[in-house]
């Protein structure tokens, strides 16, 4: 990855965490045979050209966080019981 187009995106999406997801999720994509956003010069890789859409605004994402109330739910795996232990 080149540290232009690293900077460039961290402009558009401030959060790195968020940034890192966002340029995993599209990586895997094209790695899968997804056709790029954005016109895509020879030899460019796949974690550039997620760069580079995401500098021109072609991918974005939307946050669920501020949205309304957020509930947590605990939710049991299939055939296992919860338990819990005292601390010895």
């Amino acid at each position: 990855m080149k540290a232009e187009l690293i900077q460039a995106a961290s402009k558009v999406i401030s959060n790195p965490q968020i940034l890192v997801n966002v340029i995993s999720r599209r990586v895997r994509q094209l790695s899968l045979g997804h056709r790029p956003l954005v016109q895509v010069p020879p030899g460019m890789r796949e974690a550039d050209i997620a760069l580079t859409e995401i500098i021109e605004e072609k991918l974005t994402f939307e946050s669920t966080v501020d949205q309304g109330e957020a509930e947590t739910a605990i939710v049991a795996f299939p055939g296992k019981i919860a338990s819990t232990r005292k601390a010895a």
